[in-house]
């Protein structure tokens, strides 16, 4: 299914400032604290819903789509992953994917108990390790959403450098690289989101040789992935996207072993559909099949 952006542009601040959120701090069982932000939904919670970022952004770059989530009754829970964003503790680094994967059935776990339905957001490189929990961690999660998810990405680092990280990752392995991501034009095309990509100090720019390898270590743990992933699922592709290969990521979506799968693909959209001319469109397609999954266990 395609659609086309249409309608106003959208209201949404060019900064951080004023978050219509809490900002709370999780305590993993290995001890590191990171921060996240909590949405309270406007009235009684329909479900809950928990986002992960992709390498780069991070959970500020996406309070438009969160607060109209909470103005349609859902509770938000919008992760930074440990060593980004929110979190300057071993910024860039984390000790394997799996820690990360354990860090969000960690948080997940408690928001199961009782009656409320519980939905994860992967958005781009988070896509990874939304759709990886479901082999880890089966059981946690009553749906799942990913945005741009970064199975298959189009860019990467140089020849040269992937083999300075893979040195560097046997006697240095906190050695910070950068992250091939850094010209703004790579995620959208407009031109204040742009700005705000290059101004925003909360911005990963580098990652350490360590994390860098787990990601590529992640890959290998995501191929046999589809067999375990039997909740519903929506894929959501921007048709102009340079980061992420459409079109295997389409085809390893099909293989998912769920039979509740829907993929969209928005015309003329790229890569971070928050920062489109106008992101309503997809935000209420984001909104419509949750709404579609609200059924009781």
């Amino acid at each position: 299914m395609r659609r086309l952006w249409s309608g106003s542009q959208s209201a949404r601040s060019n900064s951080l400032a004023e978050p219509a959120c809490q900002i709370e701090t999780y305590t993993a069982s290995d001890g590191y604290r990171w921060q996240y932000r909590h949405y309270v939904a406007a009235g009684a919670p329909r479900a809950r819903v928990v986002c992960v970022h992709g390498i780069q952004s991070h959970g500020g770059w996406y309070e438009n789509s969160c607060r109209r989530l909470t103005d349609a009754d859902f509770e938000v829970f919008f992760l930074d992953r440990r060593g980004s964003g929110l979190n300057a503790q071993a910024r860039g680094d984390a000790p394997s994917f799996r820690r990360l994967l354990d860090d969000l059935a960690e948080f997940l776990k408690p928001l199961r108990e009782g009656p409320t339905k519980v939905f994860l957001i992967g958005i781009s490189w988070g896509g990874k390790l939304a759709a990886a929990l479901q082999r880890r961690h089966r059981g946690f999660v009553d749906g799942l959403a990913l945005l741009c998810p970064g199975f298959y990405p189009k860019v990467w680092p140089a020849f040269r450098t992937r083999m300075a990280i893979l040195l560097a990752r046997l006697v240095k392995p906190r050695r910070l690289f950068p992250i091939p991501l850094n010209d703004p034009q790579l995620f959208t095309a407009t031109p204040r989101w742009q700005e705000f990509i290059c101004n925003d100090p909360l911005s990963l720019r580098e990652a350490t040789a360590r994390f860098l390898v787990e990601s590529v270590r992640l890959d290998a743990y995501l191929r046999v992935v589809p067999s375990h992933l039997t909740v519903p699922t929506l894929l959501v592709l921007a048709e102009n996207d340079r980061i992420i290969d459409n079109a295997r990521t389409r085809r390893f979506v099909e293989r998912f072993a769920t039979t509740d799968k829907e993929i969209i693909e928005y015309s003329g959209a790229h890569h971070t559909l928050e920062f489109e001319h106008d992101p309503a469109p997809f935000v209420r397609d984001l909104i419509s099949w949750l709404e579609r999954h609200l059924v009781a266990r």
